[in-house]
Formats: C-alpha cells, structure tokens, sequence
C-alpha cells in the first residue's frame, strides 16, 4: 500500500532570545505571571534582516539534509505562514529558489498554527493519489513583527521560527496512517490581525492609530474551542484507524498554552511525561512552525522510535484544527 512517511526533518530558528525578564521591562507583567498562565520561560526572536524565508530556507536544507534526497527531486513545496515575507509572491516560491529546487511547484497556505498539518494533509494526498512523489512541508513565522509590544495579554505568547519535513511515498505499513483537517469559521475574529488586508489596508491611518496591523485575540474563547477542537481533531484519528490514546507513544500537540497542552493530554488520557512532547517553554507559540520544530527535536532527540504511533494535533485561528496520525 502506497504511502506517505517522513524521511527527514529540519529546524531553524533566532538566536535571540527574549525573557520573561526582558519583558518585564518592556510591559506591566512578570515572569511569575506569565510562567503560571502560559508556562512558556522565552521565545525566540527574528534579527533585523531576518525574514520567515530566512528560517524556512534553513529548516528545509537541514530537513533534506536527513532525508538524502537533493532539492531537485522536489515535486511540491507547501508552506505554512500567517506572516510571509510579501503578500505574493508566494513565500515558498523564494524557498524554491534559495535551495535549487527547480521541478518543484510551490505555494503557501494560511490556516493559522494548524497550517503544518493541513500541508501534511495535502501532502499526503498528493503522494496517495500518486501526483507527487516528494514533497516539502513548512510551517514557518515571524510573529514578533505582527505582535503589539504594548499588550501584554499578546506580546508574552508568540515567537518565530520554522521547521520542516520531507515527505516520500513509501510502500508498507509505517508513514502516515491518516490526517483529518478542520474549519469553523463562526469564530474568525476571536483570533486574528485585523488591520494590512483589503478590509483594513494599511493606507488607511485607523490602522496605525488602532493598532489594527497587530494580533488581536479574546484568549478565555480561545482556549475553551482549542481543548475541545484539538481533542476532538485526535479522536478522530485514532478512531479512524482502530486506536485508542493507550496506543499513542508520543503526542506532539500544538505549542500554545501549557494549560490548553495539560487539559487536552488530560481528555486524552495522555499525562504521562515520556508520552507528551512540550518544548513551549522555550519559544512560545510560534503558530504554524511549532508542530514541524517539535517534531524535529523529537526526532533528532530519538524521542520516537520504528514502530512508534505518534500523534500530532493543532488548533489555530480561523478557526482551524487538526490532526495527523502516523507510525514511525
């Protein structure tokens, strides 16, 4: 049976670093305060120069790199961002550039920080139905730059970053078993950036006055739709292939919030430590790059094993929610 299964993963990420301490100068808040409701300790930060292709370009070199296949044995690049480097082109089409991938068609999706799963998903189609053959998944962000410094209910969350992974068609029984994507729309402007679009566009001076170009978020809706989505998104899976949580080795959920990580692992029957994957303390939510970084610590840490079922679930802004299931 014709399947798809990740054969490498990459990576990258700002080597500035932004503390809860940093912050405390910054806003009225403290580490204290932000450690007990988010658990997150720093986040990552982009350097002037340094854009969303910038970590997505070195994510995907350090991902083939492990594969062993060259970028020219591309067909596809599929790139998930909320913060590209222009409005078009196409972030992934400077990706295809930069690393010599010249067979490969390329495009970005923007579905929040689920937007690494819906590209796997889409990956994984295309590799089933036989129309490619290797695929390259990105989630990359740099969200410092749509952050508003002076809230301190937003600025504590996010970082940037990127990670990757090369997807192959492989035939028996490891590789991707399912993915399952989600949409409810009804929410749209509980989690998003207001201002820069065609609605809101950045000529118009409200936008600066408002703060309009910023995140905006209503974080207690928030939380309540993202534990009930992502336990809802994992249910799916595994009742998709005839699994329970007591078969999951490893969960990789969505970098958010430590409590909607906690909550959702504790629906799921899936507390124990060596079974939960949380890196969020050390870079915060980075969107749609979070589940492709964790996924590459996992790996490269050899948090997963041949044969394990490891699990991926994420809630995002839209709103947007997913899953994906695989035996590695």
């Amino acid at each position: 049976m014709l399947r798809s299964r990740i054969t490498g993963t990459g990576s990258s990420l700002p080597e500035k670093i932004l503390t809860n301490s940093d912050l405390e100068l910054m806003v009225e808040t403290s580490d204290e305060w932000i450690t007990s409701r988010t658990g997150i300790k720093q986040r990552r930060i982009a350097s002037e120069g340094q854009f969303t292709s910038t970590f997505a370009v070195e994510a995907s070199r350090r991902a083939l790199e492990m594969s062993g296949i060259k970028a020219e044995e591309l067909d596809l690049i599929i790139l998930g961002t909320v913060t590209p480097d222009f409005p078009f082109p196409a972030t992934a089409c400077i990706v295809q550039h930069e690393i010599g991938a010249v067979n490969a068609a390329a495009f970005d999706l923007s579905a929040a920080c689920s937007g690494f799963i819906y590209g796997l998903s889409i990956a994984d189609k295309y590799i089933r139905t036989g129309e490619a053959r290797k695929v390259l998944v990105i989630g990359a962000e740099v969200l410092s730059r749509v952050v508003d410094w002076t809230d301190r209910n937003t600025c504590i969350l996010f970082g940037d970053g990127s990670g990757a992974a090369v997807i192959e068609a492989c035939e028996g029984d490891t590789g991707l078993l399912s993915t399952h994507i989600f949409s409810n729309g009804s929410y749209w402007n509980t989690l998003y950036q207001p201002g820069c679009g065609n609605r809101n566009p950045a000529t118009n001076r409200s936008v600066i006055d408002d703060r309009l170009c910023f995140i905006k978020m209503e974080g207690n809706d928030v939380f309540k739709h993202a534990v009930r989505a992502m336990e809802e998104a994992a249910c799916t899976a595994l009742a998709a292939n005839g699994m329970t949580p007591s078969d999951v080795s490893l969960l990789i959920p969505h970098q958010a919030n430590l409590r909607i990580i906690d909550a959702t692992a504790k629906r799921l029957g899936i507390t124990e430590e060596e079974r939960l994957f949380v890196n969020l303390h050390n870079y915060g939510n980075t969107s749609s790059a979070s589940i492709p970084i964790s996924l590459d610590e996992a790996n490269r840490s050899g948090r997963m094993k041949p044969g394990d079922i490891v699990l991926l679930d994420a809630f995002g802004g839209g709103f947007t929610y997913g899953s994906a299931l695989m035996r590695w």
